[in-house]
C-alpha cells in the first residue's frame, strides 16, 4: 500500500462545507473540520471569520457565554440560599456544592455515550431547557435537601451538555481556528465569573423592589431572607432559554458530527450496548497515545496545580507573613492565565501543539515548585504568574489536541472521561492538600527544631530555611505536576530535550505547520508510518525503541 493510500481517511473528497447532502433542516453535511479556505457560512462576515472563524461558531459562544453568565449567578444564588435556610450554612453549603460534582464522578461515562449515540444539537437544547426548569422551580424550594436534588439534576443536564458541545466545535471551525476557538470557549467560561459577582447583587436588590408589587406574590418576589434570590433563579432559567432558542435556529451543525443516530450508526440502546460503548471509549483512550497523554498530563496535573487554592491563604500567613496576599497571588494566577490564552492566540498557529503542551506542563511543575521556595511576596508572585501562564496554555492545547486527535464517533465519551477525571483529581485536590500539609507540619516539626513563631527551619550552611507543611505540600504539588508531564511524554514518545528543540526550531522558521486530521484511524497512522520510516527515517524521534519509537514516527505524520 502506498502512502497516500495510507493516509486515506473518511473525510477524502468531502462535500463542500456548507452543502447539505440528505441532511435535515438546520443540518450542514461536511467533512469532519470546516473547510479552511471556503465557508459560504461566513463569507460577507468578516470580522466574525477572523475572530471565530465561522458564524455558526459564533453563535455558539455567545450560547456559551450566557450560560456561563446564568451558570454562576446561579451557583452564587444556590449557596446564598443554602446558608439563608439552614441553621448549619457551613455543612448546607457544602452539601449543596458536593452535589454539583458527585454526580460527574459516577455518571459522566454514560453520559458520554448518550452524546455519541444521539443527535448532539438537541442534547444540548434538551439540556438547557432542562435546567432552565429546574431554576424556575427553585423560587419554590425552602429545604436544603430540596436545594441538594436540584444541584444533581442541573449537573447532570450540564455533563450531557458539556461533552456534546466540545464534541461539536471541531465541526464548526476551520482546523487553523480551533486553539482560538478553545481559547475563546475559556474567555466565555471564566470572564464572566466577576461580572455575575456585580450581577447577582443587582438582581438580589431588585428582587426586594418586586416584592412590593403585590400581583407578583406567586413567584416568590419577597424580601425575606429565604426569598430574596427568586429573581437570580428566573434569570437563569431565561438565560438557558435563550441559549436553548439560539443553538436551536442559528447554530448548523454537520450531519456527521451530530451523534450515532443521526449518520445512520444505529445500535441497540441496551444495557450490553452501552457497557460496550464505554468500553470502546476507553480503548480508544488507552490505544490513542496522544489522547492518553492529554488525559494524564492535564487531570493528574491539575491535582497539583489545585493545591494552591486550600493551601495559598496559610502559605501567604506562614510563608509570606501576611494572609492578605492571598488575594494578589490568585490575582496573579488570573491574570497570567489571561496572558497564557492571550500569547497563544498570536502564535498558535506556528507551535508544535503537543511538545507545546507538554513544555508548558513541564514549566507549570517548577514555577509551583518556585512559587513555594520563595519567602517574599513578590517572586512568589511572579512564579504564580508564570504557572498561570503555562496553566491557561496546557488547558486550551489540551482540548485542542483532544478535538484533533480523535473522530466524531467517540469523542463525547472522551471529553466526558477527560471532564470526569479533572473533577475528581480537583475534588481530590481541595481534599487531600491541607491533609497533606498537616502530616507534613507534624513530620517536620518532628526532624527540625521550630522558631519563636513554631515554624519549622531547616540549615542549610548559613541559611534558615523555614520548611512548613504547607511549603512541602505545594513541593508535592510541583513533583505532581512533574510526574504527569513526564508520563504524558513518554505516551506521547517525547523527550523534554526533544519537545524543547521542536519548539524552539519552529518559532525561529516562523513557518505555520500543515494541520494534521483527526480521522487518520491509529491502524492508518502504524502502515503509513512504516513506509515514511523506510523512505526518511524521522529526525524528531531519536534513540527510540519498539513502542516509543513508533510514537515518535506516528509524530511525522500528525504534526
Amino acid at each position: 500500500m502506498g502512502s497516500d493510500e495510507a493516509l486515506a481517511s473518511p473525510i477524502d473528497d468531502p462535500p463542500i462545507a456548507g452543502t447539505s447532502v440528505d441532511a435535515p433542516d438546520g443540518v450542514v453535511a461536511s467533512s469532519d473540520f470546516v473547510d479552511d479556505e471556503l465557508d459560504p457560512s461566513t463569507e460577507g462576515l468578516g470580522w466574525r471569520q477572523r475572530i471565530f472563524g465561522t458564524s455558526d461558531f459564533f453563535y455558539l459562544w455567545v450560547v456559551q457565554l450566557i450560560s456561563a453568565l446564568g451558570d454562576w449567578v446561579g451557583l452564587f444564588a444556590i449557596t446564598a440560599l443554602a446558608t439563608q435556610i439552614s441553621s448549619q450554612p457551613e455543612a448546607a453549603t457544602a452539601l449543596v456544592l458536593t452535589a454539583r460534582v458527585a454526580p460527574g464522578l459516577f455518571l459522566a461515562p454514560l453520559a458520554g455515550v448518550m452524546v455519541d449515540r444521539f443527535d448532539r444539537k438537541k442534547v444540548m437544547i434538551v439540556s438547557d431547557l432542562a435546567r432552565a426548569a429546574v431554576f424556575m422551580a427553585l423560587p419554590f424550594v425552602r429545604t436544603v435537601p430540596g436545594l441538594v436534588v436540584a444541584s444533581l439534576l442541573l449537573e447532570v443536564f450540564t455533563m450531557l451538555w458539556s461533552p456534546a458541545k466540545e464534541a461539536v466545535v471541531p465541526s464548526l471551525v476551520p482546523r487553523k481556528k480551533l486553539t482560538d476557538a478553545n481559547s475563546l470557549s475559556l474567555v466565555a467560561a471564566y470572564c464572566t465569573m466577576p461580572v455575575a459577582g456585580g450581577l447577582i447583587f443587582l438582581l438580589t436588590a431588585a428582587n426586594g423592589s418586586l416584592a412590593n408589587i403585590s400581583w407578583l406574590g406567586p413567584l416568590q418576589f419577597q424580601s425575606s431572607l429565604s426569598q430574596s434570590q427568586a429573581l437570580a433563579f428566573y434569570f437563569n432559567a431565561a438565560s438557558f432559554v435563550i441559549g436553548a432558542l439560539i443553538i436551536w435556529k442559528l447554530v448548523r451543525i454537520p450531519k456527521h458530527a451530530l451523534g450515532g443516530s443521526v449518520v445512520g450508526d444505529e445500535r441497540a440502546a441496551g444495557i450490553g450496548q452501552t457497557f460496550s460503548d464505554m468500553r470502546e471509549g476507553w480503548r480508544f483512550i488507552i490505544g490513542n497515545p496522544v489522547v492518553l497523554g492529554v488525559n494524564v498530563g492535564l487531570a493528574t496535573g491539575l491535582f497539583g496545580a489545585a493545591m494552591l487554592v486550600p493551601l495559598g491563604p496559610v502559605f501567604a500567613e506562614k510563608v509570606i507573613g501576611s494572609g492578605d496576599t492571598f488575594s494578589l497571588f490568585i490575582t496573579a494566577l488570573g491574570l497570567g492565565v489571561a496572558l497564557g490564552v492571550g500569547a497563544l492566540s498570536f502564535v498558535q498557529k506556528l507551535l508544535p501543539k503537543r511538545a507545546s503542551f507538554l513544555l508548558a506542563s513541564f514549566v507549570s511543575g517548577f514555577a509551583l515548585i518556585l512559587a513555594a521556595s520563595m519567602s517574599s511576596f513578590w517572586p512568589a508572585a511572579a512564579c504564580v504568574l508564570l504557572l498561570g501562564i503555562c496553566g491557561g496554555t496546557v488547558y486550551i492545547l489540551g482540548f485542542t489536541l483532544l478535538q484533533t486527535y480523535t473522530t466524531d464517533e467517540v469523542r463525547g465519551r472522551i471529553f466526558s472521561t477527560l471532564l470526569t477525571l479533572v473533577r475528581l483529581c480537583v475534588l481530590l485536590s481541595l481534599l487531600l492538600g491541607p491533609l497533606l500539609a498537616a502530616l507534613f507540619e507534624r513530620l517536620m516539626s518532628s526532624l527540625f527544631e521550630p522558631d519563636a513563631a513554631g515554624i519549622p527551619q531547616m540549615q542549610l550552611g548559613s541559611i534558615s530555611l523555614a520548611v512548613p507543611g504547607v511549603r512541602v505540600a505545594l513541593w508535592t504539588g510541583g513533583l505532581v505536576i512533574l510526574g504527569a508531564a513526564t508520563l504524558a511524554s513518554r505516551s506521547m514518545g517525547f523527550h523534554l530535550r526533544e519537545g524543547v528543540a521542536d519548539v524552539r526550531a519552529q518559532l525561529r522558521s516562523s513557518e505555520v505547520r500543515p494541520e494534521y486530521s483527526a480521522e487518520i484511524h491509529l491502524t492508518d497512522f502504524a502502515e503509513a508510518t512504516v513506509e515514511l520510516s523506510e523512505a526518511q527515517p524521522p529526525p524528531s524521534a531519536p534513540g527510540l525503541r519498539g513502542r516509543r519509537a513508533a510514537r515518535g514516527r506516528r509524530s511525522e505524520v500528525v504534526g
